[in-house]
């Protein structure tokens, strides 16, 4: 997926924890993905993030939303996930 879409990465969980998104035990977080408009205007929350589908929705959620597909200053779709890769 071609994007200028910044994406977050939170190894030590700060966001997740503002975000409330820490799962049990803090082990892990939440597959959450937050929509924040270029305002900063936190638009919508998807809860149900599937991984196997997660780029195609995300494009379709952002245009069903009304972002534009180009700007100087790109939207951000966030998704909390700490992956292995992080835990490493």
């Amino acid at each position: 997926m071609k994007t200028q879409i910044p994406v977050l990465s939170d190894p030590e969980g700060e966001t997740a924890r503002r975000y409330g998104v820490i799962g049990f035990g803090g082990l892990y977080s939440k597959r959450w993905t937050f929509y924040i408009d270029e305002t900063g205007t936190l638009r919508e929350i998807d809860k149900d993030v599937k991984p196997e589908s997660a780029g195609q929705d995300i494009v379709e959620k952002l245009a069903k939303l009304g972002f534009r597909k180009s700007s100087s200053r790109a939207p951000t779709a966030m998704t909390t996930e700490k992956t292995k890769e992080q835990s490493r």
